[in-house]
C-alpha cells in the first residue's frame, strides 16, 4: 500500500499530500499501531541501524491522529536539528511543532472547535494533547461511540476498569485523581481525562 493510501485511511483528505511530503522528506519508517492505553504515538531513533521511527495508534479519530503525527514529526526535526541532548518536549520540540504545523492550521483541514482549541494550544505546547484538557475533550468529541468515560466524570468511591485493573477513585488532587488497585491496594495517579470503563455494583460484587 502507497504513503498516500495509508494517510488517506486516518487524516482528514486536505491534509494527505502533506503528510505525504513529510514522509518523503524526512526519511522515516512509519508505522500504524494498535491502541496503546499509555500514548497515542511516539518517535525512536536506533543508533545502531540510524533509522527514525514514527508509530500511531489506529484508534485515533483523523483530527487526533493528524495532531499526534504532527507532534511526533516535530520530535524528529528537533533530532535533527539539535541532536539527542535536549529535553524531550523543550523549546526546540515546541518550535518545530508549531513549524510543521503551522500550515494545516486552517479551515479546509480542521472542525472549527478543534482549529481554535489547537490555537489556543500553540501558544504553549504541552507534552500531548492529552495534557491539555481542553484540546483533549474536543478531540475526543469526534471519536466513534463506546463504553467508556473520562475519569473526571466518576464520583469517588466508586469503582472502573483502567489498564485490564480495576480501581478505586479515592479524590481528585488537580488534573490527576489519586485511586487505588482494588487487588494489590497500590495507590495511582491517573489523568482526568483517561478514558476508563464504569464497573456497576453488580459487575464488583
Amino acid at each position: 500500500m502507497t504513503a498516500e493510501k495509508v494517510f488517506e485511511k486516518f487524516v482528514p483528505l486536505n491534509s494527505v499530500s502533506y503528510c505525504v511530503k513529510l514522509y518523503e522528506k524526512l526519511g522515516f519508517e512509519f508505522k500504524i499501531k494498535k491502541a496503546r492505553q499509555t500514548k497515542l504515538g511516539d518517535y525512536r531513533y536506533n543508533r545502531k541501524t540510524e533509522r527514525h521511527t514514527i508509530t500511531v495508534n489506529n484508534d485515533l479519530n483523523p483530527f487526533a491522529f493528524l495532531v499526534t503525527y504532527l507532534h511526533e514529526v516535530a520530535h524528529l526535526m528537533a533530532f535533527k536539528q539539535y541532536g539527542r541532548r535536549i529535553q524531550p518536549h523543550g523549546k526546540e520540540w515546541k518550535e518545530c511543532f508549531k513549524q510543521v504545523s503551522t500550515p494545516m492550521l486552517n479551515a479546509d483541514i480542521f472542525h472549527p472547535n478543534v482549529l481554535s482549541a489547537l490555537k489556543a494550544y500553540f501558544k504553549n505546547p504541552k507534552a500531548s494533547s492529552c495534557s491539555d484538557p481542553v484540546l483533549y475533550q474536543i478531540l475526543k468529541q469526534f471519536d466513534e461511540p463506546n463504553n467508556k468515560v473520562l475519569l473526571k466524570d466518576i464520583r469517588p468511591g466508586l469503582a472502573f476498569s483502567f489498564n485490564r485493573k480495576v480501581f478505586i477513585k479515592l479524590e481528585k488532587k488537580r488534573t490527576r485523581a489519586v485511586c487505588q488497585e482494588i487487588n494489590t491496594k497500590r495507590k495511582y495517579l491517573i489523568s482526568e481525562v483517561a478514558e476508563v470503563e464504569y464497573i456497576t455494583k453488580e459487575e464488583n460484587s
